[in-house]
């Protein structure tokens, strides 16, 4: 996506004490009474969530009759890290439905976790289905299908009922019709909402009553947060530490976040990069009243030269 016009710097690359790269984009605070209280850049303009829409796909698929829970749900709401307590279960939630790893509609991929990557090859394993980090999501797909009795071939196309429904769970969610349908990294629909719409969603999980499909999820992601992401990732360490946190990023440099009281935040990064990510949320979150030793381990993005810290990626918002 090329750089808005109205985007504006987020944050900064800063190599012995210099200034070499800069991240610009558009970011969005609701207070907690779900109003605007701050914006940066242009956050009206339709976005591709990219992986932070998951929550919403997995709201939908509940919607439609799938019955999962727990462990199984939060994987069905993740970009998982391809550690093997997430591959373990991906391969359970297969065969419990009779289901066939040639079925994922993902594409096969290494661990998104570059160490757990490294592990996978030095097993001697190669690309596999299971391993993309959207596994979970297409498990859970095929299944509310087998349950509903909808055809799994074809799960992936935006006129199936599984991706109608997911459509009509995110447009509620958002306050706010889907602007634009494309393919996502996985072969998902991707449907593209504003940043304010993405963070008026990310209002809607946390603030949802238990027992509703999004509140479903968002207990099963704040009870689960390393199957929603893996054990060395920000998104599941702001949900073990902030109590009643919901988080996901998503590729390309967005990232949605909301807590139970109602505030709730949304940003991109324009160029993508997923090393301005934890500088900016931590920095937003700040702003939003959040604190808390956490926010320090989400910002810690360092700079290497030589095998050393010699710089930092810090957020400017």
């Amino acid at each position: 996506m090329s750089t808005s016009p109205s985007s504006v710097l987020l944050a900064e690359v800063v190599r012995s004490d210099l200034v070499e790269g800069r991240h610009r984009g558009s970011a969005v605070v609701l207070g907690a009474d779900g109003s605007v209280e701050r914006e940066w850049g242009d956050p009206g303009a339709p976005v591709f969530p990219r992986s932070a829409n998951k929550p919403f796909q997995a709201a939908g698929m509940l919607s439609a009759g799938l019955r999962l829970e727990g462990r199984r749900l939060a994987l069905g709401a993740a970009s998982h890290s391809g550690e093997p307590f997430h591959l373990e279960l991906v391969e359970r939630m297969l065969a419990e439905y009779g289901l066939a790893e040639e079925q994922l509609g993902c594409p096969p991929d290494l661990p998104l976790d570059a160490e757990e990557a490294e592990r996978f090859l030095a097993a001697g394993r190669t690309r596999s289905r299971i391993a993309m980090n959207c596994s979970g999501k297409h498990t859970a797909m095929l299944a509310v299908c087998a349950e509903r009795g909808w055809p799994t071939e074809g799960y992936l196309a935006p006129d199936h009922p599984l991706q109608r429904g997911i459509r009509a769970t995110l447009e509620s969610a958002a306050q706010e019709p889907v602007a634009h349908t494309g393919v996502d990294g996985c072969g998902a629909p991707l449907l593209a909402v504003s940043l304010t719409g993405l963070a008026r969603a990310f209002r809607t999980l946390a603030t949802a009553d238990a027992g509703t499909p999004e509140g479903r999820v968002a207990d099963a992601m704040r009870a689960h947060p390393e199957y929603v992401a893996g054990t060395r990732r920000h998104d599941t360490w702001l949900m073990r530490e902030l109590p009643g946190a919901v988080s996901k990023m998503g590729a390309e440099g967005v990232q949605g976040f909301a807590l139970p009281d109602g505030r709730a935040l949304a940003f991109k990064v324009d160029d993508g990069a997923a090393r301005a990510l934890g500088p900016v949320l931590a920095s937003l979150l700040r702003g939003a009243g959040v604190s808390g030793e956490v926010l320090e381990q989400v910002e810690r993005q360092p700079v290497l030269g030589g095998g050393g810290t010699v710089g930092e990626v810090r957020a400017v918002v």
